[in-house]
């Protein structure tokens, strides 16, 4: 036992390290080397620059000098100090390896790479006299003035403020009716939509429908907002509610009918417009209506009748150009090309006649003719062509008119490819001098251009 304690002050009282003297020759670069052999045998380090190349790594195989090495040699250092300590103290051993060196928190290349600078001596004497333990990772956290956005009681006219300006602002905060109004009144003052929107949706939220409806009553630029809301985002029962709370019933008709546009069947469309002609519609707006559900009414039957006469393939018409496209739901305009394309020569008694449809829906003759043109110049039958600009008078004399002008008549024709023949007919009739003229010279149509120059 006194062996052992012997053993033990013999070791503390000993030390493997040489007295500082002028004259030994173990100075600052001796140090360094013998650092550096108890360091995973580092290379030599000489020159500042020539230790930045170099891969520096500590016992674990990190990077020394990371974040992450400096945390993890931090708590390892005071962890197997203690360690250490305690075991020797238990085993009462009196062995070298009982007790074990405290082991640095710093890096070996960071402290001696400035070497040649009288602070980095400073610091490398105060971190071996510093055995507490530190944390070098810079504290992150947000913004002091962003923590306000949640738990400051701002005013509304400072919440719309911040609101404007991109800021997350609760307003949960604002719990009475007339804290609410103040804060739309801000907002609409503020003139920013998607403030004002915001607003309205935080109402929509929090207030009951009738006293929300009451009070937009009042104000019709937040009333305009919620209104173009709901359209924009479908909540046709809420629009609804609103418009009819607000005795607007033109508007709550034509809400009901838009919903048309929701119904895939052709059937239970025509079924839902023949419901809408009761609707409290202005005058013009029944007129609409009632045509649209009419047309709808003829699409029905024609597509009927031309499916069963392409599939069977009793029309020459239809097996030469097939249907590109079925003609339900389609506008008004595109059913009378329909028409004229395929059912030119029909009596108007037949609801596929383009003259019955002329007349059912009122087609004034310009857009008529157009139609006609273009459907029976794509077919290129001229003879319908000529017979479609062609009247005769009480003398019984014929004559060519158009009420579209002869220059449009000219265009269509060339855009379908009509031969020089049906041009130079129709440049002829154009009245001008220098427009024929020019379109001569655009369409090459020879003749007409030397009698234009005799």
């Amino acid at each position: 036992m006194s062996r052992a304690r012997a053993d033990e002050e013999e070791y503390w009282h000993s030390s493997k390290f040489r007295a500082f003297t002028f004259d030994d020759e173990d100075d600052e670069l001796s140090q360094l080397k013998e650092s550096k052999r108890a360091v995973n045998s580092l290379r030599d380090i000489v020159d500042d620059d020539d230790d930045d190349d170099l891969e520096r790594v500590s016992w674990s195989g990190e990077p020394v000098g990371s974040i992450s090495w400096s945390i993890k040699e931090t708590a390892s250092s005071s962890t197997s100090s203690l360690e250490g300590r305690d075991s020797s103290l238990q085993k009462g051993s009196s062995s070298y390896a009982a007790f074990p060196k405290q082991v640095s928190s710093y890096s070996l290349s960071s402290l001696f790479k400035g070497r040649n600078k009288l602070p980095s001596f400073q610091s490398l004497s105060d971190a071996l006299s510093d055995t507490g333990v530190k944390n070098y990772t810079p504290e992150l956290r947000r913004p002091k003035a962003e923590y306000k956005d949640y738990g400051s009681d701002w005013s509304p006219r400072d919440t719309v403020r911040r609101m404007q300006r991109g800021k997350v602002c609760s307003l949960e905060r604002f719990r009475s009716l007339q804290d609410k109004l103040v804060l739309l009144d801000e907002a609409v003052a503020g003139h920013d939509g998607n403030v004002i929107t915001a607003v309205l949706i935080f109402l929509k939220r929090t207030l009951r429908r009738e006293i929300l409806f009451r009070e937009l009553e009042v104000r019709q630029v937040a009333l305009c907002h919620l209104i173009h809301f709901l359209k924009e985002t479908g909540e046709q029962k809420l629009l609804l509610d609103l418009l009819r709370f607000l005795d607007r019933t033109e508007e709550v008709a034509l809400s009901q009918y838009r919903e048309h546009l929701n119904i895939q069947d052709v059937e239970k469309r025509r079924e839902f417009l023949k419901g809408c002609i009761g609707l409290p519609f202005s005058a013009e707006d029944t007129s609409h209506i009632q045509d649209h559900y009419t047309l709808l009414e003829r699409q029905i039957i024609i597509e009927a009748n031309d499916r069963h006469l392409e599939t069977a393939g009793q029309s020459e018409i239809f097996r030469k150009y097939p249907r590109k496209a079925s003609i339900l739901n389609m506008p008004l305009v595109t059913t009378l090309f329909y028409s004229c394309f395929y059912h030119y020569t029909e009596a108007e008694g037949t609801f596929s006649s383009p003259t019955n449809l002329k007349k059912t829906f009122k087609i004034p003759d310009k857009q008529y003719v157009l139609t006609a043109l273009a459907a029976r110049a794509k077919l290129r039958a001229w003879d319908d062509v000529d017979a479609l600009f062609t009247t005769k008078n009480w003398l019984g004399y014929t004559k060519k008119k158009a009420p579209i002008g002869f220059h449009r008549v000219v265009e269509i024709l060339q855009r379908n490819n009509a031969p020089v023949q049906v041009l130079q007919e129709y440049v002829r009739l154009v009245e001008d001098v220098e427009t024929r003229l020019n379109l001569a010279t655009k369409y090459k149509c020879h003749d007409v251009v030397i009698e234009g120059t005799i």
